[in-house]
């Protein structure tokens, strides 16, 4: 095959996962700055992270895990996820004026087209068929998992991971620097698009090397392990200054997960029969369906099978690798149930600050997703006249039974101008929110939060899967405002300006908080949102 056709089909197979990828989405593509899942609070946490990102990027990146919420605690990006990868992708859109809303609809497009693009070049070099590659692509970009996950932009963004395979495959078969370079390379760009996806892939890596020991053991062991040692060396240089606030946090503030509570969020056998895929959930998967969607569907699964009654899994050492990592994220992403979870977590203790052990399931489906594509490419070889009639069916029945579209989107009417009035406060300004949810019910903040992507003052308030103990204790402190000593408290933080949101405050608590007019003075004040200044 020429360079000039490689170019057409990566070319040409881009543009068709582009399409696909606004299909899947559809009706997201007609009006991506107004249509939105904002009703999911993690959507509106993580369009303020990457608001947040591309801030930090432009006016002060060395102090880029210290966001503007939790005021007075440090390394508070460390909280959540930092996804600064897909912060990077989106930093010119925010720049260029886009609202997070409409950054993050572009990038889960954007995340949904290159992973499936990615895994299709690789895989359509592996096994040499152009349809086995848009199959693999297909499944492992357009699932059961990624189309149910919108408000976890992470989910969108395993583009980097066939690459990464596919420098390990190069390194072990022919050992050379740069192999080592490409794998360091492309293992640092996915791992810093998710942490989980940071201890999932290193995982799906070593399991990977595992199974294919016939080429790193015996003679070839003084060549290849250095190499792979420098590659993990050249990984962890690069993801070391992203690691240590994470690290900080943990040792100084106990931000680590019990086995209790990976417990709650991990996968059940039930959850391998979910999908919210219209076919399959009208007819029987509804029955099913709670959390997690991790249904690997009746073409990934039946391809996998074929591959695997072939020997093609076997056989073939891609094949093999994706079989081994398929297993071991089946048996992890049952967290404790699964026996050896402890000592996984003991061993790999990047795995500590995990809680959700069910996306482990997302390595269990692109496993499948590449076996499926190896499953394409032996019926192809055995049936040549009709193979290519035989690999489109397949592939329209993929898309068929993974489609959720039309999508119901939330109208998003953008942010109330009156919080571009805190821009032009003094350096020093503290915004607190009201209300001031109790940590349990701390995703109430991210309205407040994403209101301060207009303004970027420092905020008392904050959201993520961790909470601090000086946001409990305000949150007790506060419980009564603006009665008894509350007001004092705020000053005593240094808080300089209060936003009341009174479409979530009952009257009297309005009333109440009108009548200290001679501390908490009405500023700037709409339907949406009223800011008080306090003396």
């Amino acid at each position: 095959m020429s360079a000039r056709v490689d170019r057409r089909f990566a070319t040409a197979s881009l543009v068709l996962f582009v399409l696909l990828a606004i299909v899947h989405t559809w009706p997201l593509a007609t009006n991506p700055g107004s249509l939105s899942r904002n009703d999911t609070h993690d959507t509106v946490h993580h369009e303020w992270i990457l608001a947040w990102d591309a801030h930090a990027l432009a006016t002060n990146p060395l102090h880029l895990f210290d966001t503007n919420t939790f005021y007075p605690e440090r390394d508070t990006l460390a909280y959540s996820d930092h996804i600064i990868v897909q912060g990077i992708l989106g930093a010119p859109l925010i720049w260029a004026g886009a609202s997070p809303v409409l950054t993050y609809n572009i990038l889960l497009m954007l995340g949904l087209a290159l992973t499936g693009w990615s895994t299709c070049l690789v895989m359509t070099g592996w096994t040499g068929s152009r349809a086995a590659g848009v199959l693999s692509g297909s499944l492992i970009a357009f699932n059961a998992m990624t189309l149910t996950r919108f408000a976890e932009i992470q989910d969108q963004y395993l583009v980097f991971f066939a690459p990464a395979l596919w420098a390990l495959d190069r390194l072990l078969a022919h050992p050379r620097v740069k192999h080592a370079l490409a794998l360091a390379g492309w293992f640092a760009l996915q791992a810093l698009t998710c942490g989980y996806l940071l201890a999932f892939v290193a995982l799906s890596l070593v399991a990977s090397v595992a199974v294919r020991p016939a080429e790193w053991l015996g003679p070839r062991l003084r060549r290849v392990a250095p190499l792979l040692l420098l590659a993990a060396a050249l990984s962890v240089a690069v993801l070391l200054p992203f690691l240590l606030p994470y690290l900080r946090v943990s040792r100084g503030q106990g931000f680590t997960r019990d086995m209790n509570e990976v417990a709650m969020f991990s996968a059940h056998l039930t959850d391998y029969l979910g999908t919210g895929g219209r076919l399959h959930y009208a007819a029987w998967s509804h029955a099913f369906f709670d959390r997690e969607g991790l249904f690997p569907g009746v073409v990934g699964a039946g391809l996998t099978m074929i591959a695997l009654a072939s020997g093609v899994a076997w056989r073939d050492r891609r094949a093999r690798m994706a079989l081994a990592f398929g297993i071991v994220a089946f048996a992890l992403s049952f967290g404790p149930a699964f026996p050896l979870y402890e000592p996984v977590t003991r061993l790999f203790p990047i795995m500590a600050g995990i809680r959700g052990a069910s996306r482990f399931g997302q390595l269990f489906l692109a496993a499948i997703a590449l076996l499926a594509g190896f499953g394409l490419a032996r019926i192809q070889a055995r049936r040549a006249s009709t193979g290519v009639t035989v690999a489109f069916v397949l592939i329209l029945m993929a898309h068929a039974e993974a489609l959720r579209a039309p999508i119901n989107y939330r109208p998003f009417s953008g942010l109330s101008p009156i919080f571009d009035a805190l821009r032009d406060e003094p350096e020093g300004t503290v915004v607190a929110c009201y209300p001031f949810p109790p940590p349990r019910e701390a995703f109430h903040n991210v309205d407040c939060m994403l209101a301060s992507t207009r303004f970027w003052k420092t905020l008392v308030n904050g959201y993520s899967s961790f909470m601090p103990e000086s946001y409990t204790r305000s949150a007790a402190a506060l419980d009564a405002f603006p009665e008894g000593d509350t007001l004092d408290y705020l000053r005593r933080l240094g808080v300089t300006h209060v936003i009341v949101f009174p479409g979530k405050v009952s009257a009297p608590r309005l009333e109440r908080i009108d009548a200290h007019a001679d501390r908490l003075v009405l500023w700037k004040a709409d339907a949406s949102a009223r800011i008080y200044r306090l003396h």
